[in-house]
C-alpha cells in the first residue's frame, strides 16, 4: 500500500474524536470519507475538515479513494461491516472486539485470505511505551522466566459515565469483553499464547440505571455476565489470573503484574499507551521505575492503523487480525468454562505480535 492509506470511517459515534486525532498527525493516514447511520452526526464529526466526504456507508464502501475502512461501529456490527468492507476490496482496521463470536471472526479472517486483503484489530494500546517498555524488560531476563501473572480490571460500570451505555450490557459487552481485549492482548504481547482457561463468572442486577445525560435515571436491561474471573494457562506455561468487573466501587490492584523467578513487574493500565513500569528484583528493597525503553511514543488510538500501513505484505501488522481471533477465542471459552465448570481448551492460537524495539516517534514499519 502506498503512503499516505487513504481512510474512510463507518462509525462516528464516542471514540472517533480520539482516532481522529491521531489520523490529524499521523502522516500515514490521510481520512477522505465518514459515514454513520446518522449522517447529520457524521458531518458534525468532521465538521472541521470541510475535505473529508461525508457518505453512506455503501458510497463508502464503494468510494475507490478509500484503501482501509476503519470500522467503529458497536460491537454488534463489526463482523457485518467488516465482511461488507472486504467484499468492497478494502482493507479493515476494526475497532475491539474483531466480532462478538468467534464464528464471525472466523468468518471475518476467512474472507480476508480470500479477498487478498489485509485485516487489524484494536487494541493498539500495547503498542506504547508502557506494555512494550514491560515487554522489553521480560526479553532481557529482567525478572527470570516468568511464572504467573495478574490482570484487574474492576469499576462500577460504565452506566456511570456514558449517556448510551446499553451495548455494554448486551451481547457483545460486559466487563470482559469490553475491557478484557485491553488485558488478555497485553498479556499474550508480553507472555505468549494461551492454551487452556478456568474461568467462573456472576451477575447480581438484571438491570442497570444510567447516571449522566439526556437518558439520565432510565434502566437498561443486563444480559451479560458482570463478574468474570479465572486463569490463563499460557503455552510457556505461565499461569495468569484475571478479574474483570462492574461489580466493584474501587481496587487498589495494580491493572498487571507480571512474577518471575528473579524479580517481577507491576504494569500500568493497559487501556493507556504509556504509564510507569516498576521493576521488583529478589532481594533488592522496593521497586524502581524503568526508563521508557520501547514502544510508540505519545501514541493514540490509530497507532495500530499507522502500523498496518507501514507494515510490509509479508508481515502481519503488530495488531493483527490473527491476534485479534486468539484474544476473542480466549475470552469466549473463558465464559463457556465460566457455564461449564470445565476447564475449556483454546483451539486458536497466534504469534507472539512483534516488539516494538526502541522508543520511536514515528511509524516507519
Amino acid at each position: 500500500m502506498g503512503l499516505p492509506m487513504n481512510v474512510g470511517v463507518v462509525g462516528c459515534g464516542f471514540i472517533f474524536g480520539q482516532y481522529l486525532r491521531s489520523i490529524e498527525r499521523l502522516t500515514e493516514l490521510r481520512l477522505v470519507a465518514v459515514a454513520d447511520l446518522d449522517l447529520e452526526r457524521a458531518g458534525q464529526a468532521v465538521r472541521e475538515h470541510p475535505e473529508v466526504d461525508v457518505l453512506s456507508v455503501a458510497e463508502l464502501l464503494a468510494d475507490p479513494r478509500v484503501d482501509v475502512v476503519l470500522n467503529l461501529t458497536v460491537p454488534a456490527a463489526h463482523a457485518e461491516i467488516t465482511l461488507r468492507a472486504i467484499a468492497a476490496g478494502k482493507n479493515v482496521y476494526s475497532e475491539k472486539p474483531l466480532a462478538t463470536t468467534t464464528a464471525d471472526a472466523a468468518r471475518v479472517l476467512r474472507a480476508a485470505a480470500d479477498a487478498g486483503v489485509r485485516v487489524a484489530c484494536a487494541p493498539d494500546t500495547v503498542l506504547g511505551t508502557g506494555t512494550q517498555t514491560a515487554r522489553r524488560a521480560i526479553d532481557d531476563g529482567l525478572i527470570g522466566r516468568p511464572v504467573a501473572a495478574t490482570a484487574t480490571m474492576l469499576t462500577p460500570g460504565h452506566e456511570r459515565w456514558h449517556p448510551n451505555p446499553d451495548f455494554y450490557y448486551a451481547p457483545g459487552g460486559g466487563p470482559l469483553m469490553d475491557m478484557g481485549p485491553y488485558y488478555v492482548t497485553s498479556l499474550v504481547t508480553l507472555l505468549g499464547p494461551v492454551t487452556t482457561v478456568v474461568g467462573a463468572a456472576s451477575r447480581t442486577r438484571a438491570e442497570r440505571t444510567i447516571a449522566t445525560g439526556p437518558r439520565r435515571d432510565e434502566t437498561i436491561p443486563v444480559s451479560v455476565d458482570t463478574h468474570v474471573t479465572g486463569v490463563l494457562i499460557h503455552a510457556s506455561g505461565t499461569l495468569s489470573t484475571l478479574v474483570m468487573s462492574f461489580e466493584g466501587a474501587a481496587t487498589n490492584a495494580p491493572p498487571i503484574e507480571v512474577h518471575g523467578e528473579k524479580g517481577s513487574l507491576s504494569i500500568s493500565d493497559p487501556n493507556h499507551f504509556d504509564g510507569p513500569v516498576l521493576l521488583a528484583r529478589t532481594g533488592e528493597e522496593g521497586w524502581q521505575t524503568l526508563p521508557a525503553t520501547a514502544g510508540y511514543v505519545e501514541a493514540g488510538r490509530g497507532v495500530g492503523l499507522a502500523d498496518l500501513a507501514t507494515t510490509p505484505a509479508d508481515q502481519e501488522p503488530r495488531a493483527s487480525g490473527t491476534l485479534a481471533y486468539h484474544v476473542l477465542d480466549i475470552m469466549e471459552s473463558l465464559l463457556s468454562s465460566a457455564h461449564s465448570t470445565t476447564a475449556v481448551t483454546v483451539t486458536s492460537t497466534c504469534e507472539r505480535p512483534r516488539p516494538v524495539a526502541g522508543r520511536r516517534d514515528a511509524l516507519t514499519g
